[in-house]
């Protein structure tokens, strides 16, 4: 009696694996039914007339010490930031980059030093007149200048909702020719743009220093993915 009484213990617990089994689906692999939709890619411009500019301003100076010719760079570096200031440009718009002293190759018995400063000018059109103060000073290095809006963010906005209505009417031209229904939105994702130039603005080393502002386009790009039915 002892075997069957095993045996029947056997059978029930299979019935009871078996019964919990039934209606379950089957997992094998992790795998599931994709959700579908429309995935399409928006861009979006806004041009503008740049009314700002950023450059570089540099003095180079050389001594027969370390110390002389740091003093003698730190003496024209004076003159160019009071020259700065007196054209209109404010403090909070000049910010030092890099203040060096290194001994001059290949010239070992002197030594040159450097300081350069970053200037935002925020009348375009006293760019000119400004720059040519600063090298009428001492500055004998100059980058630039950078053209940018002061409203940069707003017409990165403005670009962005410019992408997602160029998105959405792209998406709905996919899902007229498939015959489905447009959906909501699901995902969205942008990718990183800069302003470029329509045509390059140019500075001419001349006495005037002439700044033609161009004209500059803001943009940007998105990704959606809309649902579908």
């Amino acid at each position: 009696m002892k075997p069957m009484r095993i045996a029947a213990l056997v059978l029930v617990a299979a019935a009871v694996v078996a019964f919990a089994g039934v209606g379950r689906t089957d997992l094998a692999g992790g795998a599931s039914e994709p959700s579908g939709g429309i995935t399409v890619t928006g861009t979006g411009a806004v041009e503008s007339t740049p009314d700002q500019a950023e450059c570089s301003l540099g003095v180079d100076s050389t001594g027969s010490t370390a110390s002389a010719a740091l003093a003698a760079n730190s003496e024209r570096m004076r003159r160019v930031l009071a020259a700065l200031f007196a054209a209109g440009v404010a403090k909070k718009d000049v910010q030092t980059q890099d203040v060096s002293v290194s001994r001059a190759y290949p010239e070992e018995h002197s030594y040159s030093a450097s300081n350069s400063v970053s200037v935002t000018i925020r009348e375009l059109a006293k760019a000119g007149s400004i720059l040519d103060a600063a090298t009428s000073a001492g500055a004998n290095n100059l980058y630039g200048p950078t053209l940018t809006r002061s409203d940069h963010d707003q017409l990165q906005a403005k670009a962005l909702r410019s992408a997602v209505h160029d998105a959405r009417a792209r998406a709905r031209v996919l899902a007229e020719a498939a015959g489905v229904q447009l959906g909501s939105v699901t995902a969205v994702t942008e990718d990183g743009n800069e302003p470029v130039p329509v045509y390059e603005a140019a500075l001419k080393r001349t006495p005037s220093a002439p700044i033609e502002p161009g004209r500059q386009q803001t943009s940007a790009t998105v990704r959606v993915t809309f649902a579908i039915g």
